[in-house]
């Protein structure tokens, strides 16, 4: 595993795109850090994002995870585009040659992509740790480490995304219309979103149901692994309860199941075998 994935990560340094992808992905994860100095003036009323509790423990587990979820397009690209470099240079050719097998090399970018999963999923740890004890009014170990199950989601979201972008980048082969079909497959879910919802779902009050079927759904299934935090904010939640404490933007379950973490690993190993599957009968 070392051999192969220290083969992987120097393709991908010695390639200038990537390296400023990498680092830019970093830093602007780090970025976050910059909302505890947001102030806001609303209504006549002076006050700073940080003081209102969004880095409490354990909320900020979710807070922080949500956020840098979004990010994730970075590694997508550089994912998408490591796959791409290996038909356009001719690489993959030549480590075949080399005496690399076609299961060594598939199993040499699942390293990478795991790699890139653990290491942005230890820098939010890290970085969260670090918010939460410097502005978190709980500092209690049984609070600060509660919760971690946000932590989970944001990895197995990341690694099953990662996952559908190496399968995208093997079966196109070139980086610009693998990102394109991978956009185009979000739009594809959405558009089945709603024709399922008006054909069945369309009288029910709640998403609930349509919910359950998209969740079987590959881009849904990772999605479902973190729900918005907003609404869990408890300033925002008190606010809604006010207006309308039936409402089911403000009475979600904001927490990851084990059908949802069970359906996001299926679809990882689905991408990941059909990698290798379409790249040992492909006449390179």
């Amino acid at each position: 595993m070392k051999r192969l994935l220290s083969i992987e990560l120097q393709k991908i340094w010695q390639n200038k795109a990537s390296r400023v992808l990498i680092i830019s992905y970093f830093v602007i994860l780090s970025f976050i850090a910059l909302i505890a100095s947001i102030e806001v003036d609303f209504l006549g009323l002076h006050f700073k994002l940080a003081d209102q509790g969004i880095f409490n423990f354990p909320y900020i587990w979710h807070f922080n995870s949500f956020v840098a979820i979004w990010l994730k397009l970075f590694l997508a690209v550089i994912i998408v585009s490591m796959m791409a470099n290996e038909y356009s240079y001719g690489t993959l050719k030549q480590n075949l040659i080399d005496g690399l097998s076609k299961e060594e090399f598939v199993k040499s970018k699942i390293y990478t992509v795991v790699l890139f999963a653990l290491g942005s999923t230890a820098f939010i740890f890290l970085m969260t740790l670090i918010l939460g004890y410097s502005f978190s009014a709980y500092t209690e170990l049984s609070i600060v480490f509660s919760d971690m199950s946000f932590l989970l989601g944001y990895f197995l979201n990341l690694l099953g995304f990662f996952a559908f972008c190496l399968f995208t980048g093997i079966l196109i082969k070139r980086s610009a219309f693998a990102l394109g079909f991978i956009f185009l497959w979000f739009i594809i879910e959405q558009i089945l979103k709603g024709i399922i919802w008006t054909t069945f779902f369309y009288q029910q009050p709640a998403s609930a149901g349509i919910d359950t079927v998209m969740g079987f759904f590959p881009l849904e299934s990772f999605s479902n692994l973190l729900v918005e935090p907003i609404t869990r904010f408890h300033a925002i939640k008190a606010l809604g309860t006010q207006i309308d404490e039936n409402n089911p933007m403000f009475n979600k379950d904001y927490y990851m199941h084990w059908y949802h973490a069970a359906i996001s690993l299926f679809w990882t190993a689905f991408f990941m075998l059909m990698s290798y599957r379409i790249l040992k009968k492909r006449d390179l």
